[in-house]
């Protein structure tokens, strides 16, 4: 029987069993062909709510259990990642739509935070600190509680992984809830291999659902920290929400990361760099290389360059061949580049590469913008679109890459490493690479952005994981009762 066959969960949700959900079910469909691969579960606010009482009760067990158990059960399933690769690749390429760079890219970092979060428990829970009273004082780490986990449909595995596995690792409980386009790569698996993991039951739930499930998770009162990866826009109401109840949201939000082509880079390298940010995954992703600033010395070539490798590469169904891009997530993703791109070139871009589309296969796309004014420069695309701008001076570039309501990743390519270093002190983002470009991802390193794209480094590393998904408690004991002057 196949690891994920779906006679397992074919209509169902995921809460420590396969159950039918309250909300139907809804269709798991391959973007490549349109085809449809199988049936989820949609959860309704009344699965959400039967769920979160379920998991309330079973992280209070979970939690107690010795420490060397619940590391135990990271291990396997970092394990089971491996054993199960090829099956849970097929699945990561149909249903998102991933070319096997990607494919292979997830299913690393998946079995990576696995491991990475067996580390977790073994970690001190918190330090001892003095005290004017003769008393043991103490700060502890303590669980969270429940902690609802909400990834988008983008890199699914990975945005849900890396909350889920630090969260369960720390003693929490999860309600996941993965988007219903990616439903069993980013929701369905991770139940699988938990449960095959020897996670006690009601510990992990995965309740697909749109906007009304998602609500219901923030609000439900047994739930205690929300981990949430997506657009601004969607970010801004989840905090909201969020705040309303008093919770803690840790927010992963979108990006128009710029990298900075200086006039002594290598320009060969710096194209083929180039071409990987922004063309990766169809540039659905957060860090995607959405603005080239390149030294006008270098402008001209830059755009013939990249254009080129854009126009060589192979776009087409990744279940079928050896492909550079596959498909976007759906026909309304499409439409929403598309409009950026033409009206992008309407209002004065040069469409040097690319701005064409069969089904949902959008060709790379390469747009000269010498103004630094149009919407495909200004605004997050999530589409494989490089917008090229030429900058005077290192002031000027500065000004532009600053010049955005997002803050997520940098690239600065250039022959001089130390003054790219320094360069970069000058632009907030939350991620630097330097001669590298935007896109890169470490299971054990902190991640997030400033401004608009979020709310801090709170996924990935020890200390990120434990500030993210435990309390502060404080604690003191004494020998005997003091006595006090009332």
């Amino acid at each position: 029987m196949a690891f994920l066959d779906d006679e397992t969960w074919r209509g169902r949700i995921f809460t420590g069993s396969w159950v039918t959900s309250a909300g139907g079910d809804t269709a798991v469909v391959e973007p490549a062909t349109g085809r449809e691969l199988g049936r989820v579960g949609v959860a309704a606010p009344a699965d959400v709510a039967d769920a979160a009482t379920v998991a309330v009760n079973a992280q209070r067990a979970w939690a107690a259990t010795p420490f060397q158990q619940r590391a135990a059960v990271m291990r396997r399933a970092a394990e089971l990642w491996r054993v199960h690769a090829d099956e849970l690749g097929s699945w990561l390429c149909r249903e998102s739509g991933s070319a096997a760079a990607k494919v292979g890219f997830e299913l690393h970092v998946a079995e990576q935070e696995c491991l990475e979060a067996a580390a977790l428990p073994g970690r001190p829970g918190g330090s001892v600190l003095p005290s004017e009273a003769p008393r043991l004082s103490m700060a502890q780490r303590v669980p969270a509680g429940v902690v609802a986990v909400i990834p988008p449909f983008n890199a699914p595995l990975i945005l849900s992984i890396r909350s889920v596995a630090p969260a369960l690792a720390l003693g929490n409980a999860v309600i996941l809830k993965p988007d219903p386009r990616t439903a069993v790569c980013g929701g369905v698996t991770l139940a699988r291999v938990f449960e095959e993991a020897g996670l006690p039951p009601g510990v992990l739930h995965v309740l697909p659902g749109g906007r009304e499930t998602g609500e219901a998770l923030v609000s439900d009162p047994n739930v205690r920290v929300i981990s949430f990866t997506g657009s601004t826009a969607a970010g801004r109401s989840v905090g909201e929400i969020a705040g309303r109840h008093l919770k803690r949201a840790h927010l992963e939000l979108g990006g128009n990361s710029a990298l900075i082509v200086t006039r002594d880079a290598d320009l060969a390298q710096a194209v083929g760099a180039a071409a990987w940010g922004s063309f990766f995954h169809q540039g659905q992703i957060c860090m995607t290389t959405g603005r080239h600033l390149v030294h006008e010395s270098l402008f001209d070539d830059y755009v013939r360059l990249l254009a080129g490798k854009a126009d060589s590469l192979v776009v087409g169904d990744p279940a079928a061949g050896d492909v550079a891009l596959g498909p976007v997530i759906d026909a309304g993703q499409r439409d929403k580049i598309h409009a950026l791109v033409t009206d992008s070139v309407a209002a004065g871009a040069t469409l040097a590469a690319g701005g064409t589309y069969t089904d949902l296969f959008y060709r790379p796309t390469v747009l000269a913008d010498r103004t630094a004014s149009t919407r495909a420069y200004r605004e997050e695309i999530f589409g494989p679109v490089a917008v090229v701008t030429p900058f005077e001076s290192e002031d000027d570039a500065v000004k532009l890459a600053t010049d955005s309501e997002y803050g997520l990743s940098l690239g600065i390519l250039t022959g001089d490493a130390m003054r790219g270093l320094a360069l970069a002190d000058r632009i907030p983002t939350g991620i630097v690479h330097v001669n590298d470009q935007t896109v890169n991802d470490e299971a054990h390193v902190p991640f997030g952005g400033v401004r608009a794209s979020g709310t801090g480094a709170r996924f990935g590393g020890a200390e990120a994981n434990v500030e993210a998904f435990t309390e502060t408690r404080w604690i003191t004991v004494r020998g005997d009762i003091p006595g006090y002057p009332l």
